[in-house]
């Protein structure tokens, strides 16, 4: 499963084109982001969004959660392990290290 993050595009649909204009429309809700934190939001989808955040977005936009962010489905080929449980077969072969010292003659 993967997310879309739709912020830019309901900013876009009010108006607001520039991501600092954020930045004082996030702090009149009590939201304080540094220029560089709201640029990050606004161009790439976040890992983690603590729910004030959220809550202070869809109020500045006039849209819900599922507007911001939308769940796709991802094609991605995951590995199978085998019914033993053991590594995959294409698992590198396992070699003994050998431990060189040096001569102190």
């Amino acid at each position: 499963m993967g997310v879309e993050w739709n912020l830019r595009l309901r900013m876009a649909e009010r108006g607001l084109f520039a991501t600092t204009d954020l930045v004082p429309l996030l702090a009149e809700r009590g939201i304080h982001l540094s220029r560089e934190q709201v640029y990050r939001l606004v161009t790439s989808a976040p890992q983690r969004l603590s729910t004030d955040i959220l809550a202070a977005l869809c109020d500045i936009l006039s849209c819900t959660p599922n507007d911001l962010i939308t769940v796709v489905k991802v094609d991605a080929q995951v590995a199978k392990r085998s019914a033993a449980g053991g590594g995959s077969a294409s698992s590198p072969p396992v070699r003994r290290t050998t431990i060189r010292r040096p001569n102190l003659e």
